[in-house]
Protein backbone atom coordinates (compact mmCIF):
# COMPACT_ATOMS: atom_id res chain seq x y z
CA UNK A 1 0.00 0.00 0.00
CA UNK A 2 1.33 3.40 -0.97
CA UNK A 3 2.30 5.59 1.98
CA UNK A 4 0.02 8.58 2.65
CA UNK A 5 2.36 10.31 5.10
CA UNK A 6 6.10 10.98 5.09
CA UNK A 7 8.66 8.96 7.00
CA UNK A 8 9.73 11.20 9.93
CA UNK A 9 13.08 9.40 10.20
CA UNK A 10 14.21 10.93 6.91
CA UNK A 11 16.05 14.24 7.06
CA UNK A 12 13.37 15.90 4.95
CA UNK A 13 10.47 14.40 6.91
CA UNK A 14 11.89 15.28 10.31
CA UNK A 15 12.58 18.90 9.39
CA UNK A 16 9.24 19.22 7.56
CA UNK A 17 7.37 18.29 10.74
CA UNK A 18 9.55 19.97 13.36
CA UNK A 19 12.13 22.23 11.70
CA UNK A 20 10.22 24.83 9.69
CA UNK A 21 8.99 28.17 10.98
CA UNK A 22 5.40 27.00 10.47
CA UNK A 23 6.25 23.89 12.52
CA UNK A 24 7.18 25.85 15.63
CA UNK A 25 3.95 25.00 17.53
CA UNK A 26 4.58 21.30 16.86
CA UNK A 27 8.18 21.41 18.09
CA UNK A 28 7.17 23.42 21.15
CA UNK A 29 4.43 20.91 22.01
CA UNK A 30 6.80 17.96 21.52
CA UNK A 31 9.54 19.48 23.69
CA UNK A 32 7.05 20.39 26.45
CA UNK A 33 5.91 16.76 26.46
CA UNK A 34 9.53 15.77 27.18
CA UNK A 35 10.33 18.42 29.79
CA UNK A 36 9.23 18.57 33.45
CA UNK A 37 6.50 21.03 34.41
CA UNK A 38 8.99 23.51 35.88
CA UNK A 39 10.83 23.73 32.55
CA UNK A 40 7.87 24.25 30.22
CA UNK A 41 8.48 26.48 27.17
CA UNK A 42 6.28 29.44 26.24
CA UNK A 43 7.95 30.40 22.96
CA UNK A 44 10.76 29.25 20.66
CA UNK A 45 12.98 30.82 18.03
CA UNK A 46 15.10 28.91 15.52
CA UNK A 47 18.84 29.58 15.49
CA UNK A 48 21.53 28.90 12.90
CA UNK A 49 21.91 25.11 12.80
CA UNK A 50 25.58 25.38 11.78
CA UNK A 51 27.95 26.15 14.65
CA UNK A 52 31.63 26.89 14.06
CA UNK A 53 34.46 26.33 16.51
CA UNK A 54 36.29 29.20 18.14
CA UNK A 55 39.36 28.67 15.97
CA UNK A 56 39.92 27.43 12.43
CA UNK A 57 41.27 24.18 13.87
CA UNK A 58 38.00 23.43 15.67
CA UNK A 59 35.48 21.13 14.04
CA UNK A 60 32.07 22.53 13.23
CA UNK A 61 28.72 21.08 14.29
CA UNK A 62 25.66 20.95 12.06
CA UNK A 63 22.49 20.25 14.01
CA UNK A 64 19.19 18.98 12.65
CA UNK A 65 17.34 21.58 14.71
CA UNK A 66 18.79 24.26 16.98
CA UNK A 67 16.46 26.62 18.83
CA UNK A 68 16.18 28.87 21.85
CA UNK A 69 13.27 29.44 24.21
CA UNK A 70 11.94 32.64 25.74
CA UNK A 71 14.37 32.29 28.69
CA UNK A 72 17.45 32.00 26.47
CA UNK A 73 17.82 28.25 27.05
CA UNK A 74 19.20 26.27 24.10
CA UNK A 75 17.75 23.12 22.52
CA UNK A 76 19.52 20.81 20.09
CA UNK A 77 17.19 18.24 18.53
CA UNK A 78 18.90 15.48 16.55
CA UNK A 79 17.50 12.58 14.56
CA UNK A 80 19.83 9.58 14.42
CA UNK A 81 18.90 7.01 11.80
CA UNK A 82 21.48 4.29 12.34
CA UNK A 83 24.10 3.18 14.81
CA UNK A 84 27.43 5.00 14.95
CA UNK A 85 30.49 4.41 17.03
CA UNK A 86 30.82 7.08 19.72
CA UNK A 87 27.36 8.53 19.14
CA UNK A 88 27.14 9.59 22.79
CA UNK A 89 30.47 11.39 22.51
CA UNK A 90 29.20 13.16 19.42
CA UNK A 91 26.14 14.54 21.22
CA UNK A 92 28.27 15.63 24.17
CA UNK A 93 30.67 17.36 21.78
CA UNK A 94 27.73 19.09 20.09
CA UNK A 95 26.50 20.37 23.45
CA UNK A 96 29.73 22.32 23.98
CA UNK A 97 28.90 24.77 21.17
CA UNK A 98 25.76 26.33 22.73
CA UNK A 99 27.64 26.44 26.03
CA UNK A 100 30.67 28.26 24.60
CA UNK A 101 28.61 30.70 22.54
CA UNK A 102 27.21 32.11 25.78
CA UNK A 103 30.62 33.45 26.78
CA UNK A 104 30.73 37.24 27.00
CA UNK A 105 33.67 39.55 26.42
CA UNK A 106 35.02 41.47 29.40
CA UNK A 107 33.49 41.05 32.83
CA UNK A 108 31.24 38.00 33.00
CA UNK A 109 30.01 35.93 35.96
CA UNK A 110 29.72 32.60 34.03
CA UNK A 111 25.99 32.30 34.73
CA UNK A 112 25.00 29.93 31.92
CA UNK A 113 21.58 29.28 30.44
CA UNK A 114 20.44 25.67 30.34
CA UNK A 115 21.27 23.47 27.35
CA UNK A 116 19.12 20.49 26.33
CA UNK A 117 20.22 17.87 23.78
CA UNK A 118 17.40 15.68 22.49
CA UNK A 119 18.26 12.61 20.41
CA UNK A 120 15.54 10.66 18.60
CA UNK A 121 17.16 7.31 17.86
CA UNK A 122 16.03 4.74 15.31
CA UNK A 123 18.12 2.13 17.15
CA UNK A 124 19.00 1.04 20.69
CA UNK A 125 22.28 1.55 22.50
CA UNK A 126 22.71 -2.15 23.41
CA UNK A 127 25.39 -1.37 26.01
CA UNK A 128 23.51 -1.30 29.29
CA UNK A 129 25.15 -2.41 32.51
CA UNK A 130 21.80 -3.17 34.15
CA UNK A 131 19.00 -5.30 32.73
CA UNK A 132 15.93 -3.14 33.62
CA UNK A 133 16.95 -0.28 31.29
CA UNK A 134 16.89 -2.42 28.16
CA UNK A 135 13.21 -1.78 27.43
CA UNK A 136 13.11 1.88 28.43
CA UNK A 137 12.35 4.48 25.78
CA UNK A 138 13.27 7.78 27.43
CA UNK A 139 16.72 8.25 28.96
CA UNK A 140 17.31 11.55 30.76
CA UNK A 141 20.92 12.19 31.77
CA UNK A 142 22.49 14.95 33.88
CA UNK A 143 25.80 15.30 35.70
CA UNK A 144 25.60 13.55 39.09
CA UNK A 145 28.01 12.99 41.97
CA UNK A 146 29.10 9.68 43.49
CA UNK A 147 25.91 9.58 45.60
CA UNK A 148 23.61 9.93 42.62
CA UNK A 149 22.68 13.54 43.42
CA UNK A 150 22.49 16.08 40.60
CA UNK A 151 25.69 18.13 40.48
CA UNK A 152 24.65 20.40 37.60
CA UNK A 153 21.09 20.70 36.30
CA UNK A 154 21.64 23.04 33.35
CA UNK A 155 22.99 20.40 30.95
CA UNK A 156 20.48 17.69 30.06
CA UNK A 157 20.68 14.90 27.50
CA UNK A 158 17.43 13.18 26.53
CA UNK A 159 17.69 10.09 24.32
CA UNK A 160 14.56 8.45 22.88
CA UNK A 161 15.12 4.85 21.80
CA UNK A 162 12.26 4.47 19.36
CA UNK A 163 12.59 0.68 18.77
CA UNK A 164 11.74 0.21 22.46
CA UNK A 165 8.44 2.07 22.14
CA UNK A 166 5.75 -0.61 21.83
CA UNK A 167 2.53 0.94 23.19
CA UNK A 168 -0.65 0.42 21.19
CA UNK A 169 -3.15 3.19 20.49
CA UNK A 170 -5.47 2.18 23.34
CA UNK A 171 -2.51 2.18 25.77
CA UNK A 172 -1.41 5.78 25.15
CA UNK A 173 -1.79 7.91 28.27
CA UNK A 174 0.54 10.91 28.20
CA UNK A 175 1.24 13.61 25.64
CA UNK A 176 4.68 12.13 25.14
CA UNK A 177 3.14 8.70 24.46
CA UNK A 178 1.12 10.26 21.66
CA UNK A 179 4.13 11.98 20.11
CA UNK A 180 6.23 8.81 20.21
CA UNK A 181 3.37 6.82 18.68
CA UNK A 182 2.99 9.48 15.99
CA UNK A 183 6.72 9.47 15.12
CA UNK A 184 7.08 5.70 15.09
CA UNK A 185 3.96 4.87 13.06
CA UNK A 186 3.35 7.96 10.92
CA UNK A 187 4.44 6.37 7.65
CA UNK A 188 2.02 3.44 8.24
CA UNK A 189 -1.12 5.51 8.85
CA UNK A 190 -3.74 5.71 6.12
CA UNK A 191 -6.13 7.74 8.26
CA UNK A 192 -5.71 9.90 11.36
CA UNK A 193 -6.28 7.73 14.46
CA UNK A 194 -9.07 8.91 16.75
CA UNK A 195 -6.61 9.73 19.53
CA UNK A 196 -5.06 12.55 17.41
CA UNK A 197 -7.99 14.98 17.21
CA UNK A 198 -6.55 18.18 18.70
CA UNK A 199 -5.30 21.04 16.54
CA UNK A 200 -1.58 20.40 17.07
CA UNK A 201 -1.70 16.85 15.75
CA UNK A 202 -4.09 17.80 12.95
CA UNK A 203 -1.47 20.31 11.84
CA UNK A 204 1.25 17.66 12.10
CA UNK A 205 -0.69 15.26 9.88
CA UNK A 206 -1.42 18.07 7.43
CA UNK A 207 2.29 18.91 7.10
CA UNK A 208 3.16 15.23 6.73
CA UNK A 209 0.69 14.42 3.95
CA UNK A 210 2.59 13.52 0.78
CA UNK A 211 -0.27 14.43 -1.57
CA UNK A 212 -0.11 18.07 -0.43
CA UNK A 213 3.55 18.51 -1.41
CA UNK A 214 4.56 20.46 -4.49
CA UNK A 215 6.88 18.84 -7.05
CA UNK A 216 10.02 20.30 -5.48
CA UNK A 217 9.26 19.02 -1.98
CA UNK A 218 8.13 15.66 -3.34
CA UNK A 219 11.42 15.22 -5.19
CA UNK A 220 13.41 16.25 -2.10
CA UNK A 221 11.44 13.81 0.05
CA UNK A 222 11.88 10.88 -2.34
CA UNK A 223 15.63 11.51 -2.47
CA UNK A 224 15.77 11.78 1.33
CA UNK A 225 13.80 8.53 1.68
CA UNK A 226 16.22 6.69 -0.62
CA UNK A 227 19.21 8.01 1.34
CA UNK A 228 17.58 6.94 4.62
CA UNK A 229 16.89 3.40 3.41
CA UNK A 230 20.29 2.90 1.78
CA UNK A 231 22.24 4.48 4.64
CA UNK A 232 20.44 2.45 7.29
CA UNK A 233 20.96 -0.72 5.30
CA UNK A 234 24.70 -0.12 4.88
CA UNK A 235 25.36 0.75 8.52
CA UNK A 236 23.11 -1.97 9.97
CA UNK A 237 24.76 -4.58 7.77
CA UNK A 238 28.22 -3.45 8.85
CA UNK A 239 27.26 -3.77 12.51
CA UNK A 240 25.64 -7.18 11.97
CA UNK A 241 28.79 -8.45 10.30
CA UNK A 242 30.96 -7.22 13.15
CA UNK A 243 32.93 -4.79 11.00
CA UNK A 244 32.56 -1.80 13.31
CA UNK A 245 34.52 -2.93 16.36
CA UNK A 246 37.27 -0.32 16.03
CA UNK A 247 36.37 3.37 15.91
CA UNK A 248 38.40 4.44 12.88
CA UNK A 249 38.04 1.06 11.19
CA UNK A 250 34.27 1.31 11.57
CA UNK A 251 34.08 4.82 10.16
CA UNK A 252 36.19 3.86 7.15
CA UNK A 253 34.12 0.72 6.51
CA UNK A 254 30.90 2.70 6.42
CA UNK A 255 32.41 5.58 4.44
CA UNK A 256 33.76 3.24 1.74
CA UNK A 257 30.40 1.49 1.41
CA UNK A 258 28.50 4.76 1.16
CA UNK A 259 30.98 6.20 -1.34
CA UNK A 260 30.68 3.08 -3.50
CA UNK A 261 26.92 3.62 -3.60
CA UNK A 262 27.34 7.20 -4.75
CA UNK A 263 26.37 9.08 -1.59
CA UNK A 264 27.34 12.77 -1.51
CA UNK A 265 30.44 13.65 0.51
CA UNK A 266 28.44 15.80 2.95
CA UNK A 267 26.08 12.91 3.73
CA UNK A 268 29.02 10.55 4.31
CA UNK A 269 30.72 13.13 6.53
CA UNK A 270 27.59 13.64 8.63
CA UNK A 271 27.16 9.87 9.00
CA UNK A 272 30.74 8.99 9.91
CA UNK A 273 32.38 12.10 11.35
CA UNK A 274 35.15 11.91 8.75
CA UNK A 275 36.34 15.06 7.01
CA UNK A 276 35.68 15.64 3.31
CA UNK A 277 39.43 15.24 2.63
CA UNK A 278 39.51 11.86 4.39
CA UNK A 279 36.49 10.71 2.41
CA UNK A 280 37.89 11.85 -0.94
CA UNK A 281 41.11 9.89 -0.28
CA UNK A 282 39.25 6.58 0.15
Amino acid sequence: MKAKYINPFTDFGFKKIFGEEASKPLLLDFLNALLPQKSQIVDLSFKNAEQLGQTEADRKAIYDIYCENDRGEKFIVELQKAKQNYFKERTIYYSTFPIREQGERGEWNYNLKAVYCVGILDFTFDDYETEPEKSEVVHTIQLKNQNGKTFYDKLTYIYLEMPNFSLKEEELKTRLDKWLYFIKHLEDFQNIPSIFKDDVFKKAFEKAEIAKMDETDLSRYQNSLKIYRDLKGVIDTAFDEGKLEGFMEGKLTVAKALKAQGFPVDVIAASTGLSSNEIEQL
